[in-house]
């Protein structure tokens, strides 16, 4: 008898379905020589400081540093807010887990194709104490295909080792920066609870940098002149290349253009451009395709995406890659046509030669453990609108990369009148290429796209206007001018896209020029966590959703000026950690080594932190309105009673908004807010309302 370990239950009953183990238990399936169980995601988890013995936030016992790790059932936060207790659930699938390796002779690890899965089974085995031989099932699919390919080629555990050592390098590194730095800032900040991470909180300071930049932007205005043209029927406009502060200086410029009423053409410049067509998703440039487009979270792009994944309508979504395999090629085709059967697709698959697909995704060094985003030969159906949004992506996305480049002519002109320089740009299709796919050819390919520039260079876009044949010498007529008033532009504020693309490539924004260089294709995070972490934050009360931007909150606007200039929030830092893991996984460095380094910069940044002066917040001193006897413990989420028999308990963040110590002070004094704005309703409905308190002392609205 083998034993399977998937790491969700849908994926476990595809398995067993094909494998004709259709016995249904308590926990696991059987037959036909197997038992396929399943994890619950992360079962098993490191253990807290109080699992060690250290209990509440001690300056005397930091930097903690567990040996070994211990590990323990998945655990949870009690009821009463006080300390965690093992996850119900977790134990019995750990139990049911434990039941049937001990029925078996091997195992076949099931979980998901990647550090995090190849984490989840290795916990839960070492939790186990277990012993027993296993194999690994790599797949990038779940169709049945796919499925039967990865059991004939089954891999010994040993193969990957170094993916594990990867995995538990970065999950006690996280513990070690997350553990020590919050716990020192809580006890700097006088026990006021910070939480602070390895990658969290650099992504913090990327976020609250922008903001600030933003908001100590000093907007300046400036003149440009515009000049309308005709010629061959065509309209066509020039703008000066030189911007005026001065706008008298930028008026008397102009009468003098009207008066000379002809520009000269100056140089002509016409180029023939390609476009390559664009490489498949990765996790990373579908989550920013899809934000941008969409409007949706990474988050909610990744679970929809998983959610396509587990019903095997595309292949592993958690992927940093962009290409396919040689081996894989041959299979394309096959896609296109199942595409082919869609009326939707028809007049994109059109466009396409086949027999001569552009190869360009094809690329064996640019795979890592899988390979860009496919649609499967599984025909979608029953999706909701998100999830066939998101289908609709990779689908068009794999056929524009089939496609060619896109050729175009780009004309760029420069005019004079009297020594003023004026410039026209455009440009015309000459094969659409890719583009045809969509019928989109006025945007740009977003592959190089760079949306952290500050904006501005104000320099004509370029317009797909066919422009009439001009050469060297000739004259054109001003028929009308104006003058244009422009005001330089703020950084941008970050998007979910954005914000993406920064920590993909937080190496780029490093100021050293050498260390740049050494890290400039790593980020922050990963494709499999950034989504992840940008959830954290905004659980943390850290940033908040302001329209499209991430912007931070008051907290978290604190937590960056405490810390900005401290390690714990060097991006650099970060990415150079992620190279290490990288390191690791393919044996070039021993997790030992990274363990030691890592346990010597948690020491930099427990002092660091410790030695911290922070001025504390005024708060009053309120008494409880139930017990009318203690004064209340005010924190930044909660304001409690300390007598557990009384017990009264308000937590400061309602309908989205916190609760400011002055409405708190309004509130327990004269029992009524002032106007609170912009809450939000569970339907997503923002309101105003005022806060009182009933006679059982329960927060109620009152609406003006």
């Amino acid at each position: 008898m083998k034993a399977i370990i998937a790491e969700k239950p849908s994926v476990a009953r595809e398995i067993a379905q094909l494998l004709n183990a259709n016995q249904r238990k308590d926990g696991y399936l059987e037959g036909n020589g197997y038992c396929i169980t399943w994890a619950l995601g992360h079962l098993v988890s490191l253990g807290m400081p109080e699992d060690h013995g250290i209990r509440g936030f001690d300056k005397a016992s930091l930097p903690i540093f567990p040996d070994p790790f211990l590990l323990i059932p998945r655990p949870i936060k009690k009821q009463n807010h006080k300390g965690y207790q093992p996850d119900p659930s977790a134990l019995k699938q750990l139990k049911t887990i434990r039941n049937v390796i001990d029925r078996c002779d091997s195992i076949i690890v099931a979980t998901d194709a990647g550090r995090e899965g190849e984490l989840i089974f290795r916990y839960i085995y070492d939790y186990l104490k277990c012993t027993k031989p296993f194999e690994r099932l790599w797949i990038s699919s779940l169709t049945e295909k796919a499925i039967q390919g990865g059991f004939k080629k089954l891999q010994p555990g040993s193969a990957f080792e170094g993916l594990y050592q990867a995995a538990k390098s970065r999950s006690e590194a996280d513990w070690l920066v997350g553990i020590n730095a919050t716990q020192a800032l809580s006890i700097a900040a006088n026990q006021d609870v910070y939480s602070l991470g390895r990658v969290q909180t650099p992504t913090l300071a990327l976020i609250c940098k922008r903001f600030e930049d933003h908001h100590n932007f000093t907007q300046k205005k400036y003149w440009q002149i515009q000049l309308k043209h005709r010629k061959e029927y065509l309209d066509f406009t020039s703008r000066s290349t030189e911007q005026w502060e001065d706008k008298k200086q930028a008026e008397q410029i102009l009468r003098s253009i009207e008066r000379e009423g002809r520009a000269t053409v100056e140089n002509v410049s016409i180029q023939t451009v390609k476009e390559p067509s664009p490489l498949l998703f990765d996790l990373t440039e579908l989550q920013k395709e899809a934000n941008r487009k969409l409007g949706l979270s990474a988050d909610e792009v990744l679970q929809t995406a998983q959610a396509l994944y587990e019903k095997r309508f595309i292949t592993y979504p958690r992927t940093g890659s962009k290409y396919i395999p040689e081996d894989l090629w041959a299979e394309i085709p096959e896609l296109v046509r199942i595409l082919n059967t869609v009326d939707q697709f028809k007049p994109a698959i059109s466009t396409l030669k086949f027999g001569n697909f552009n190869k360009r995704i094809v690329n064996d060094l640019k795979v890592t453990d899988h390979h860009g985003l496919l649609i499967t030969t599984k025909i979608p159906s029953a999706l909701t609108a998100t999830e066939k949004a998101i289908y609709d992506m990779i689908a068009y996305r794999l056929l524009e990369s089939l496609s060619e480049h896109c050729s175009k002519q780009v004309s760029h002109i420069t005019l004079k009148v009297h020594h003023y320089e004026f410039n026209i740009k455009g440009s015309k299709i000459l094969t659409k290429g890719w583009r045809a796919i969509k019928g989109i050819l006025s945007e740009h390919n977003d592959n190089n796209k760079n949306n952290d520039s500050t904006s501005n260079n104000h320099n004509v876009e370029e317009t797909l206007i066919d422009l009439p044949e001009m050469k060297i010498g000739d004259e054109l007529k001003i028929s009308q001018t104006e003058l244009q008033e422009k005001t330089t532009q703020p950084p941008k504020l970050y998007s979910e896209a954005d914000l993406l693309s920064a920590m993909e490539n937080a190496g780029r924004s490093i100021e050293d020029k050498e260390a740049q260089k050494a890290i400039s294709n790593i980020g922050i995070g990963t494709p499999a966590t950034r989504a992840s972490i940008i959830e954290t934050l905004l659980s943390r009360n850290y940033i908040n959703r302001k329209s499209k931007a991430l912007v931070p909150t008051e907290k978290g606007l604190k937590v960056y000026h405490l810390v900005k200039e401290q390690k714990i929030a060097n991006v650099q830092m970060t990415a150079e950690w992620e190279m290490a893991l990288d390191k690791i996984e393919k044996g070039e460095l021993s997790s030992k080594q990274f363990i030691n380094d890592i346990q010597h910069y948690t020491v930099e940044i427990t002092n660091e932190l410790l030695s911290l002066h922070i001025p504390q917040e005024n708060i009053p001193e309120l008494k409880c309105p139930k017990c009318q006897q203690h004064h209340l413990i005010i924190k930044d989420k909660i304001v409690k009673c300390p007598d557990e028999q009384c017990n009264w308990i308000l937590f400061r963040t309602i309908c989205g908004v916190q609760l400011s110590i002055k409405d708190l002070t309004l509130l327990l004094t004269q029992n009524k807010t002032s106007l609170i704005k912009n809450m939000k309703s569970k339907n997503g409905k923002k309101f105003d309302a005022y806060l009182t308190l009933d006679d059982k002392v329960n927060l109620i609205f009152k609406f003006s």
